[in-house]
Parts: C-alpha cells; sequence; structure tokens
C-alpha cells in the first residue's frame, strides 16, 4: 500500500490516507505542559526503575476503579507498558512456551500474527462473522483444542464491533474451565458513540484475565507509546519479568504525562469520540450510497465495508491508492474472513471522507 502512494504521489495525486488508525487529534494540552515541565527537570532523565512507575500504575489502578469499578492492586496487578503492542509481545512470550495454542480472531489486527510469530504459537483461529455480529463462537472450539491463551479485542479492529459484558463473562468462564489465559486488548475502551460504553474484561474478575489499555487513542498520545496491563497477578508479574530483562519503562516524563491524563474528567475523552462520531456519520451514509455494506459503528474509529462483488481486496485497495490516491487497508490483510472488506480510519475530516468516497465508486472491483 505504502509503494501504491508513492505511485500515486508520482502521478500528481494528493493522498488521502484512511489505512493507518492513528489519531490526528491534538493531545490534551494540561498533558502536554505536564511533559514540558518534565522534560526541564533533571531527575527524569535517567533509566527509570521499577519503583518509578508507581504514579502511574496507581493512575491506572484508580482509572479503571472509576470507569469500570474495578479495584485492583497498583502493586502487583498493574504495569506500565511502552504501548499496547509492545505489551502483548512481551505478555505472549511471558505466559507461553513455544508450540503452544492461542486461539485468534480471524480477522484481527495483524500485529497480534507477528506477536504470536515471535512467541512460537500454534494459532487456532476463530471465525468472526457478520451474522453473529463479529463475535467468535466458544462454544464451536473443538474440544481436542486445549488453548493456553485467548485473545480478544472489543471494540474491535478492523470490524468495529462491541461486546458485552456478559459476553466477557462468558469468555471468562469458559478459559477459567480449560486453564486458559484470556487477554483482551482495549485500545477503543472511551472511543465510543451515543450512549453506548465499552465494558471491560475485567469485571469478569482479575483471575486469568489480563487487559491491555493505550493511551494513543482517546489521549491522541500514539507517537508517545505508553499503556498499561492489568489483571491477573501471575500472569502480569511475568511479564514484568520479561520487561525487566527488555526495557526500562516509558520516559519518566511520559509516565508523568500519562498518570495525569489518565485522572481528567470524562468529558475530555468524550469530546475526542465526538469528532470520530461525526466522521462516522458522514463516511457510513457516502458508503452505503455505493451499495457497500456497512454496519454503523459504535465505537472504535473504523469503518468495516464490505464491496459487493469484491474478490481481491489487495488489488482493489492498490487499484484505488493508484487511481484517485484514497488509501485504505484491504481486508485480506486481517486476515482471511477479511477478503471481500475494506477498512476506512476515521482520521480526516467529514468533508475529506465524503470527497473519498465519492472517488472510491469510480474504481471497478473487478481485475
Amino acid at each position: 500500500m505504502d509503494a501504491a502512494g508513492v505511485r500515486a504521489r508520482s502521478r500528481g495525486l494528493t493522498l488521502t490516507d484512511l489505512s493507518i488508525g492513528s489519531s490526528d487529534q491534538h493531545p490534551p494540552q494540561s498533558v502536554l505542559d505536564v511533559l514540558r515541565e518534565a522534560t526541564h527537570d533533571p531527575a527524569t532523565y535517567r533509566y527509570p526503575r521499577f519503583s518509578d512507575t508507581l504514579p502511574l500504575r496507581a493512575a491506572a489502578a484508580e482509572y479503571l476503579t472509576r470507569r469500570f469499578g474495578v479495584r485492583l492492586n497498583a502493586e502487583t496487578e498493574v504495569l506500565p507498558l511502552i504501548g499496547a503492542q509492545e505489551g502483548l509481545a512481551h505478555l505472549l512470550l511471558a505466559v507461553t512456551d513455544p508450540g503452544d495454542t492461542l486461539l485468534l480472531p480471524d480477522p484481527c489486527y495483524p500485529p497480534y500474527w507477528g506477536a504470536a510469530a515471535v512467541a512460537g504459537l500454534n494459532v487456532v483461529t476463530l471465525p468472526l462473522t457478520p451474522e453473529r455480529g463479529f463475535l467468535p463462537d466458544l462454544a464451536a472450539v473443538p474440544e481436542n483444542v486445549r488453548p493456553r491463551v485467548l485473545l480478544l479485542n472489543y471494540p474491535n479492529n478492523p470490524t468495529s464491533a462491541v461486546a458485552t459484558a456478559q459476553f466477557f463473562r462468558e469468555a471468562a468462564a469458559w478459559c477459567r474451565e480449560r486453564g486458559t489465559l484470556l487477554i483482551h486488548d482495549h485500545p477503543y475502551a472511551e472511543l465510543t458513540f451515543g450512549d453506548y460504553r465499552a465494558p471491560s474484561a475485567l469485571e469478569a474478575g482479575t483471575a486469568g484475565v489480563v487487559e491491555l489499555h493505550s493511551l494513543s487513542k482517546t489521549h491522541h498520545l500514539g507517537g508517545f507509546r505508553v499503556g498499561f496491563a492489568a489483571g491477573d497477578t501471575g500472569a502480569v508479574g511475568a511479564l514484568a519479568r520479561v520487561k525487566g530483562a527488555v526495557d526500562f519503562h516509558p520516559y519518566l516524563g511520559i509516565q508523568r504525562a500519562a498518570a495525569h491524563a489518565l485522572g481528567l474528567p470524562d468529558e475530555v475523552g468524550r469530546a475526542g469520540a465526538r469528532i470520530f462520531e461525526e466522521r462516522r456519520d458522514a463516511l457510513v451514509p457516502a458508503l452505503r450510497d455505493l451499495g457497500w455494506e456497512v454496519q454503523t459503528p459504535q465505537a472504535s474509529m473504523y469503518a468495516w465495508a464490505r464491496v459487493p462483488g469484491l474478490r481481491d481486496s489487495v488489488a482493489f485497495a492498490v487499484r484505488a491508492a493508484e487511481e484517485t490516491g484514497v488509501v485504505v487497508s484491504p481486508g485480506r490483510a486481517f486476515g482471511e474472513r477479511g477478503e471481500g472488506f475494506v477498512r476506512f480510519a476515521l482520521v480526516q475530516p467529514p468533508e475529506v471522507l465524503r470527497a473519498a468516497a465519492r472517488k472510491l465508486g469510480t474504481v471497478g472491483v473487478g481485475g
């Protein structure tokens, strides 16, 4: 896709990149003020020790209590991350052995596959289909499959599907019966629309459950690389030991900024979510006008559209970029069951999204 974008620019086209879910919004000013002040404090320049992370761990625990009613021990059940993606890769290394089985949704966020490969895991996929609201059918997992880990992600990337607290209770119970660790990747916890509020898997209890949070989306801190893991004491402790061998935690100034961000009023995150909601309301009708099938997302920063007659989403996405300058993510990039779909990141203003949809209407699905 990057090469297709280069070719489009060489033809004089202006790119509209809707392929990457990186927020285009400004971080809260008070968060930047905290970081700016920290850069003038020489005490932040050294390697952070684990004990230095306690303020951020405490802020994360307080956020989880305020937002989800979940109470955790900041000393043993919360751990800062250099982004949730780093946290997942190291968590799989910490809690599995090569050859263990990972249950992975299909379609899913592509780096999940890379993390599984690095850990040497056997991946068994769980189909996510529109008929089931893109929720996995755990009852359909064969009895002879004994997974070490089940990885979930709701609100979901790429489908923007959401899950209920009851779903997480059932998934956690299913995992506990099998000695399976439930990992829930939760970066879109606050990017929800209307009256919908995303639940936490930790509401089903922390035993056998680890949840990964990120400040990249709600607080628009993607490039700062900061988040946290929370949940099962044994799993979080194992992750801490692995990370202790490979990194020194985020820069202390970023930790201070992240702790401040987690304590901000909920309305800060709601204001950002409303921007993405307005963009959703611009793009979804424009795609439906093309005859594309797309559900109205309740959360996330994506729209997941099935294109009638589309058999090769990669070829379509490349052609769309080269012919129109509109760059989208081909569904096949997210797994076999993503074929026939394309994903849009809501990272442009409404008028740009409408114009992009009109341009895509000129691109044939064949060839």
